[in-house]
């Protein structure tokens, strides 16, 4: 688990699909039991007051957002308003949602282009290509994914790659496309 505190109110909280099942938990039962996720946030919230320094009170709007290959990325802001509340209770108000995209994160070119071929095997031929802070980025969205081989793509990718925690939205803020559609499709006939 890693905890990074962004402004004095806010602060995030990045889990991997290990640290998730360490924890004994899976993604299924976030969804569907409210009682063993409402135990997992309470723990997390006190491992960053304790890492991070902070009192945590009043309430806390935590927004969860689901990546499909990479884990969760919690943000969390906490609203202090003067009640006569106990001191002791926090209000939770959380909001989860999944992610449609893989992005998986490549220090070499050479990569992509090897990962390309095995991803036309498996009749993988879309995708988008970004460049930043001296990486590559594929970003392959559900939609571009057989369902029923979407484990083998990631197992693919996770060989010549590392799940990214970056957001579609960021690489479309900060970085380069180079590659705007059908990535792999482009990879092949330009390099093969």
């Amino acid at each position: 688990m890693r905890i990074e505190r962004i402004s004095n109110d806010q602060f995030t909280i990045f889990l991997t699909f290990d640290d998730l099942t360490e924890r004994g938990f899976t993604t299924q039962e976030l969804w569907n039991d409210v009682k063993d996720a409402g135990n997992l946030f309470s723990d997390m919230m006190y491992e960053a007051s304790s890492e991070l320094g902070i009192e945590l009170e009043g309430m806390l709007l935590v927004h969860v957002h689901l990546m499909q290959a990479q884990g969760m990325h919690v943000y969390v802001t906490q609203k202090i308003e003067h009640t006569n509340w106990d001191e002791d209770f926090i209000e939770m108000k959380v909001t989860l949602d999944e992610s449609n995209e893989l992005i998986f994160c490549f220090q070499e070119f050479e990569d992509l282009i090897q990962v390309a071929t095995y991803l036309t095997n498996v009749s993988i031929t879309g995708g988008k290509v970004y460049f930043m802070d001296e990486k590559y980025y594929m970003l392959l969205k559900d939609n571009e994914l057989n369902i029923s081989q979407k484990e083998n793509v990631i197992a693919i990718l996770s060989e010549f790659s590392s799940p990214s925690i970056v957001t579609s939205a960021r690489l479309n803020e900060y970085g380069k496309t180079i590659m705007e559609h059908n990535a792999i499709n482009q990879i092949i006939d330009n390099f093969y």
